[in-house]
């Protein structure tokens, strides 16, 4: 019987992309495979708790009003091996956050999600080594659900970026949301950047939206 560490769960709203303000049920399990410098979510694995994928899935099947349960981190498909064993035990729709990296483990849990909320990683702002391939394959996958590309940029992104973004997205006929990055609860950069930002994404991939963390704007968690 498989465990894992988990370092909260908690109901609440979906505060970013295009199913913000739904309910949802987190858990937020512990570790990443990255480590991106603006990333202020706490997921180590000091005071979690462990748990196995029964006392997990009764807990979550006790959420009956939420939208979905939201899989969120850290990095979720590090644990690869519990969610075989834990998403067939849950009776709502789930949806994965996750860095789309791992392609190989998602491909090994990709029929028991419903939606997935993919990250595209721009070095000019997580002050990571370019991971276009792994988004590409990650994305290639992903695309056989219902999925969309958050994109964090701030005042450092690049042209060359935003057409290597805009071409994953088309190749894939997938949503962009862009997310400002924030210092706190408030945005990093300021409304005419936002603008102009988006109107360059726009040119190259229609389908994109700009949706900033509204949670931190309404003061939740």
């Amino acid at each position: 019987m498989k465990k894992t560490f988990i370092k909260e769960i908690f109901s609440s709203i979906q505060g970013e992309g295009p199913y913000v303000g739904y309910k949802q049920l987190f858990v937020r399990f512990c570790m990443c495979n990255l480590n991106c410098k603006y990333c202020d979510t706490d997921f180590n694995a000091f005071g979690a708790k462990e748990y196995s994928a029964h006392e997990l899935a009764d807990i979550c099947n006790k959420y009956k009003d939420c939208h979905s349960i939201s899989l969120t981190g850290g990095e979720p498909l590090l644990e690869t091996d519990f969610l075989k064993e834990f998403l067939p035990l849950v009776e709502a729709d789930i949806y994965l956050e996750t860095n789309g990296t791992l392609y190989s483990e998602l491909e090994e849990i990709i029929d028991y999600i419903k939606y997935i909320s993919a990250d595209i990683k721009l070095p000019s702002c997580t002050g990571l080594e370019p991971l276009w391939e792994e988004h590409d394959k990650f994305l290639e996958l992903a695309s056989r659900k219902e999925v969309f590309a958050k994109v964090v940029f701030d005042i450092n992104i690049n042209e060359y970026e935003i057409m290597k973004v805009a071409k994953l997205a088309s190749k894939y006929n997938i949503e962009l949301i862009l997310q400002p990055m924030m210092k706190g609860n408030s945005i990093s950069v300021n409304s005419d950047f936002i603008a102009k930002t988006l109107d360059s994404f726009v040119k190259h991939h229609k389908a994109t939206r700009l949706i900033p963390q509204v949670h931190k704007f309404i003061d939740v968690i």
